[in-house]
């Protein structure tokens, strides 16, 4: 099926920026004294770096890189 199923890591930042955002478009409830999206979004900004790192070690466990 797929032959770098690792790689399936990038796109949890699209998934958590554009697909959920209907979803969590939302003033209250607030988290940590922000509104939801802010917090949201910041929470998305700083799981891209992680989504990525996965895939690198994932593709780099292949022997790609």
């Amino acid at each position: 099926m797929l032959k770098r199923p690792t790689l399936l890591w990038l796109l949890a930042p699209y998934v958590l920026y554009l697909a959920t955002l209907p979803l969590t478009d939302r003033v209250h409830p607030t988290v940590l004294g922000l509104p939801f999206l802010f917090f949201w979004l910041l929470l998305a900004t700083l799981l891209t770096p992680v989504a990525v790192y996965l895939a690198w070690r994932g593709d780099k466990r292949r022997g790609r890189v």
